[in-house]
């Protein structure tokens, strides 16, 4: 039996601040305790799960992408997707529409699902929780 619903809101972009990374442990850690998540990608969040994320070189270190093993929030959320069925419960990630269409943002990992702001409404309603991260 699936534990409880949270819903999480993210608003940041990655790699802007540790708002979104936080956003990620804490769906990783619902999700590893059996817990149904709704995740609502909001702004500059919807970048999350775009496919074009590589890891890059370090020029000023002299390292190479191998060496130093970046870490994409694309790879991340797709092992979020992994942990869910391997779990049996459900993640439901959902990219705003209509900040996907601002940031020209809509290739993503397999998972997320375009949706608007009535989707985040809906999951709150259905959710025992819900956790706004906003960007400030």
């Amino acid at each position: 039996m699936a534990g409880k619903t949270i819903t999480v809101a993210i608003m940041d972009a990655p790699y802007e601040s540790a708002n979104s990374t936080t956003a990620l442990r804490i769906v990783q850690s619902a999700l590893a305790k059996g817990h149904n998540v709704n995740v609502f990608a909001y702004e500059g969040a919807v970048n999350l799960t775009m496919k074009a994320q590589a890891p890059h070189p370090n020029p000023v270190k002299g390292t190479s992408a191998e060496q130093e093993a970046h870490p994409t929030t694309k790879d991340w959320v797709a092992s979020l997707f992994k942990m869910a069925k391997d779990k049996g419960v459900k993640l439901d990630w959902v990219n705003c529409g209509l900040c996907v269409d601002e940031r020209g943002a809509g290739d993503w990992v397999e998972g997320p699902r375009r949706g608007g702001p009535k989707d985040f409404l809906d999951a709150s309603n259905a959710s025992q929780a819900t956790l706004v991260i906003p960007t400030k």
